[in-house]
């Protein structure tokens, strides 16, 4: 089976547009990679963590900030297939 990315977001924070943009940018990234990419509202003000399958990947807290694309597609594929080549991702 193949993993799916989970994006906790604070929907009192507004974050449900980035959490949208960044699953865009993982979707057509990984397309034959992922099951998916689930955007979850979270009970928690302030959250904004992504996981693969239940691994947590990224936490807004922790990081002291919003993760760039570039480095988030690093860790998926770092994780879901270490042999793809992210292109410009990658320099």
């Amino acid at each position: 089976m193949k993993p799916r990315i989970i994006i906790e977001y604070c929907p009192k924070c507004g974050w449900l547009l980035r959490a949208a943009y960044m699953a865009q940018e993982i979707l057509a990234t990984f397309t034959e990679d992922l099951e998916g990419v689930l955007l979850k509202p979270s009970d928690v003000n302030g959250r904004y963590t992504i996981y693969i399958d239940e691994q947590q990947i990224f936490d807004r807290k922790r990081a002291g900030g919003f993760p760039e694309v570039k480095s988030l597609k690093q860790i998926i594929r770092d994780t879901v297939n270490p042999s793809k080549n992210l292109g410009h991702s990658d320099r």
